[in-house]
This record gives C-alpha cells, structure tokens and sequence, in this order.
C-alpha cells in the first residue's frame, strides 16, 4: 500500500474540510440558537459537505491504487489519506447527512438547533473514521459518533421502552469498541518489539513491520469482533432488534446501518495488518456468516413489527457481505464493497418511508398496518424498491456487486456453499416481500380508517425521490464506481496472493 501527497492543485485540504466544515457548522448551531435560521444553516452545512464529497471523487486518480490527498500533523499524530475506496464511503456519508438534514425537521417535537448538531457532529465523526490512516484516530471517532448516536437514542426514541434500547446499545458497542482498542494495542505492540521499542498506531508504519506471529491471531480476533459488533455479524447482533424496534425510526438507525463502519474497518485496517491470520480464520469466519443469512431469515418471519423485522433484514444482508468480503479474491472484496454502499442507500429508503409510516399511523406493529398504497402509493413503492434492492434486483447497485460476489465464492469455497448463501438471499426477498405485503397492500384493520392517513408531502417526495434516483442511476451506471474501486481492491487482494 502506498502514499501520494496532498498536491497543491487541490488548492485546499480535502480531507480536513470534509471532518471540520460539519464540526464547525454544528458549533455555530449550537452557539446562535435561533430555530428558523439553525434550519436553513445546518442544511447549507449538510449540503456543502455533499459538494466538498463530489469535488474529492471529482480530483481523485482511479488509475492508482495508492492513499491519495495525503495531510499530517505531527503534533496530534493526524493522518488522513483516501483511495477510491474511502470516497466511495464518504460520498455515501455525505448524501446521507444532506438528506436527513431534509428528513428530520418534519417531526415538531424535535428541536432543529438540536438534532441538526447532532447529525453534524456525528458526520464529522463518520468523515474522520473514512480518511484517517491511524488506528487510535479511528477508535476515537468511532467512540464520538456511538455516543452521539446513543444520545439521539436517549432523547428522541420513539417508545417507552427505550430504556431497553439504550441500555443493550451501549453494552454491545462498548464491548466491541473495547476489543477494536485491545487489538489496536496488540498491534502495536508487535510493531513496537519488532522496531525496538518504538510505538505507533499509524496504519503506513504497522505494515512496514512484520507482525510478528505470535500476536496475529490475537490481534485479528479483537480486532475483528470489535468489527463485527458495529457491522452487525452475526451472532453479535443482538443489541440491533431492541435499537430498530424501541429507538429511533430513521435517523439513528440510517447514522449506525447506512454506512457500514464495520466492513470498512475490515477493508482498512483487519485484511492487511492480520493478513496472515485473515487466511487461517477465513473458513470459520464464512461459515459464521452463511449461519447468519439463515438464522436472520428465519428469526425474520417471526416478527410482527415491521421495524424489528428490518433489523434482521439487516444482519441478514450483511453477512452476505462478509462472505464477499473474505473471499479476498478482487472480484468478492469489490463485489462486498458495492453491496456495503447499495444496503445503505437501500436501508435508508427503506427506514425514511418506514418513519413516514410511522409519523401517520403511531405504530409500526404489522397487524395495525395495512391497506396504505391507496393513501400513499409513492412510499410503499419507495419502500420496496428498497427492498428489492437489497436482494440485488437489476437496475441497482447490488445487481452487478452480488454477482461479484457469488463468482468469487464460488471460486473460492465451491459451489455448494454458495448456492446455500444464494438461497439464503432468496429467503430474505420472501421476507422483505411478505412486510411490504402486510404493511401496504393487506386490508386495514376496521378501528382504524384509512381516510385518516394523510397524503404524501412535497418533502417527503423529495427526500424518498433524491434517494431513489440516486440508488437507480448507481444501478444503470455502474462503470464509475466498479472504477473507483478496482484498483484499490486489487491491491487489498494482492495481500492473500502468493505463489
């Protein structure tokens, strides 16, 4: 892996702007408190940092594998580095934060000086997690946005059992987070032996040390669970179902499953420190997540809020994911890659309609549900075109990268095991389909007229139509983002190839 510096002809730093502009937009927020004007500000800032994204796609060389737009800072140990796979996810990020800066106003009792903050602040977290090349940098983000988003959780869940959301959150994500740090530190005590002493916890110095072997495995396991609980893999997802079913409808749960820090994380960090011990747990770590598409399949039928039932949804998926992943065959890490960014555009569809479901009917419990597509016909089709394109349905992102990944598995385990995973992913379509039927198309129940259900709102066409049309155009032109990302995968892959 190498490193091209920042170059003068950027004409500013990139990178930085990207983690400053929403932390400084979130500090003037706070500071003026003036609701109309906070509005019109945070979602200036939320969109800036979306023009910021594209101008970094726009300037960064897709024909190098290398770190580009390189920035330090000796004092602080800052570095921050981006190849075609870090833009990819910041620009995801960036979209992300422009549209629920759209999304979040429409609920009253929410304050926008308050929740605008707080998804800066948070996207500022996210954008220091992409581009940082230091494993204590990236374990301080990520600590930042998960008490951010367990913040949003404590103050703006939408049931009275929040408590219960709140509190499995925090357990899980502070015994992930906990592991990632123990595994960061064994890390660098390996490097620290082998360089006589000296520590660091940049990613450039770790891979100039041969790790040595003795403390790969060890490594690997904290460094990966710590992942694998963020992600969710699993069976380390049990702090999901409670966060999806008694917390936040859309925004919290769009800020922690629509961009994927865990597989990143992965890709970043786990593959090429642990390479070694990657190929040894490779077997074990496929065969937990080809467990995890059909337990999520299975746990899913059971569920009768819709909400919950997205949750397993969404560790069903990402085990689909991982198995892409850990192929660590090019065609499998950039096929995972590109389902990581199709499941968030997806999932985020997919919980903006189910909060605006959420909004006119005060449940989302499947048997108080029904009978809403003559009402609001663009959000049921929102939804399961969301739906659709988390199975990879043609003309979505996930079309060409599930292909991706089910050739190299097939390659790489046989084709029975990945005709297994194939089904398991047929399961979820029954799944997601079967919710979609229940909640939209089944008859209403009597007690609760549907000429009570108010019609679709400009805005919410707006912000279920932006995200839509960005899903579908990723879908039918692909060529850009299988660019961005073929040479950096190539290079991550170049780890496992041996002659």
């Amino acid at each position: 892996m190498n490193e091209v510096l920042w170059a003068a002809q950027a004409g500013y730093p990139p990178l930085a702007t990207l983690q400053c502009l929403p932390l400084g937009g979130a500090l003037l927020l706070l500071i003026m408190r003036e609701q109309d004007l906070a509005l019109i500000l945070g979602r200036v800032f939320a969109v800036g940092e979306l023009v910021v994204a594209i101008d970094l796609y726009a300037r960064i060389d897709v024909s190098t594998s290398a770190l580009q737009f390189a920035e330090h800072l000796d004092l602080f140990a800052y570095h921050a580095a981006a190849d075609g796979v870090s833009v990819l996810f910041v620009l995801l990020t960036a979209l992300l934060g422009a549209l629920l800066s759209f999304y979040g106003m429409a609920r009253q009792q929410i304050s926008p000086v308050q929740l605008l903050s707080v998804l800066l602040l948070t996207e500022a977290s996210l954008m220091t997690l992409l581009t940082t090349m230091n494993l204590l940098w990236f374990a301080a983000a990520s600590a930042g946005q998960l008490a951010l988003v367990g913040y949003l959780l404590w103050r703006w869940a939408s049931s009275p059992e929040e408590s219960l959301a709140l509190s499995r959150f925090l357990q899980y994500q502070l015994f992930g987070w906990c592991l990632f740090v123990a595994g960061a530190v064994v890390l660098v005590w390996s490097h620290a032996d082998a360089s006589g002493g000296r520590w660091s916890f940049d990613l450039f110095d770790l891979l100039r040390t041969p790790q040595i072997g003795k403390y790969q495995s060890a490594a690997f396991y904290l460094l990966f669970y710590g992942l694998a609980v963020r992600t969710p893999l699993f069976p380390l997802h049990g702090w999901l179902p409670n966060s999806a079913g008694y917390g936040l409808i859309a925004v919290g749960p769009v800020l922690l499953l629509g961009v994927k820090v865990g597989i990143y994380g992965m890709a970043r960090f786990l593959l090429p420190l642990t390479a070694e011990a990657v190929m040894i747990w490779q077997p074990y770590v496929v065969a937990f997540a080809m467990v995890g598409v059909f337990f999520a399949a299975v746990m899913a039928f059971r569920q009768v809020n819709l909400r919950r039932l997205m949750a397993f949804a969404v560790v069903s998926h990402t085990s689909l994911i991982v198995i892409g992943l850990f192929t660590l065959h090019p065609a499998g890490l950039q096929g995972a890659l590109l389902l990581a960014i199709n499941f968030g555009l997806a999932i985020t569809v997919m919980l903006l309609m189910v909060g605006y479901v959420y909004r006119r009917t005060g449940t989302t419990a499947l048997g108080r549900l029904g009978g809403l597509f003559d009402r609001v016909p663009f959000i049921a089709v929102a939804f399961l075109i969301g739906g659709l394109a988390i199975l990879g349905m043609p003309g979505t992102p996930g079309f060409d990268a599930a292909h991706l990944v089910l050739e190299a598995s097939i390659e790489t385990f046989g084709a029975l095991p990945t005709i297994a995973t194939a089904l398991g992913n047929v399961a979820a379509a029954g799944f997601l389909l079967w919710a979609f039927q229940r909640a939209f198309l089944a008859p209403r129940p009597r007690d609760v007229p549907v000429a009570r259900i108010a019609r679709t709102r400009p805005m919410e066409y707006f912000v279920g139509g932006t995200t839509l049309l960005v899903l579908l155009a990723a879908g039918f032109w692909p060529e850009p983002w299988l660019q961005l990302t073929d040479t950096a995968t190539q290079a991550l892959a170049a780890y496992f190839q041996h002659d």
